[in-house]
């Protein structure tokens, strides 16, 4: 079942979206993806404030590849108007491109989730279920509530991932 997420969005806004995207080449395991974000998601270890400024946990770029394949869809549609085999036959890789675009989209907004609960108690001293609570309490973007954290709850020291043996105090 095909849920519809979010807003009814209009044609100029999926276009203009889908322009701050970057095309990607032709991939046999990937057909169904065709744009990507233009900046790549930071290390893991990176600092927190700089994934936010980065754009690593921002609203994921599948939900308006969805909406441009939806908007293929309904150009398809009106062009085959009053044959519905012809629409059928030519709309087949249409429909399974929009499918597995909804999928993608549930699982990385999913695993967007999971990491900005896993991510700001590794830097505040905080529980996930705060972050969650703290979250649905507050009203503004994600770099402001970070700042917000900042200042409501301690943080935690950051340990030096060094490999090796420990320096010699001389």
């Amino acid at each position: 079942m095909v849920k519809h997420y979010i807003y009814n969005v209009d044609k100029e806004t999926v276009l203009e979206k889908i322009s701050h995207l970057q095309p990607l080449n032709y991939n046999a395991f990937r057909w169904w993806r065709r744009f990507d974000t233009k900046n790549k998601p930071l290390h893991k270890y990176s600092d927190l404030l700089d994934k936010i400024q980065n754009g690593d946990y921002e609203f994921s770029h599948y939900y308006w590849q969805a909406k441009y394949a939806e908007l293929e869809i309904d150009e398809l549609y009106n062009k085959c108007y009053p044959d519905y085999t012809l629409f059928n036959e030519k709309n087949a890789m249409g429909g399974a491109r929009r499918k597995r675009l909804w999928d993608d989209f549930e699982k990385d907004e999913k695993e967007r989730l999971k990491s900005i609960e896993r991510d700001f108690p590794l830097t505040f001293k905080i529980s996930r279920s705060q972050v969650r609570e703290e979250i649905d309490k507050f009203g503004g973007t994600l770099e402001d509530f970070y700042h917000y954290c900042n200042k409501q709850f301690e943080t935690r020291q950051k340990r030096l991932e060094t490999r090796g043996r420990p320096r010699k105090n001389l």
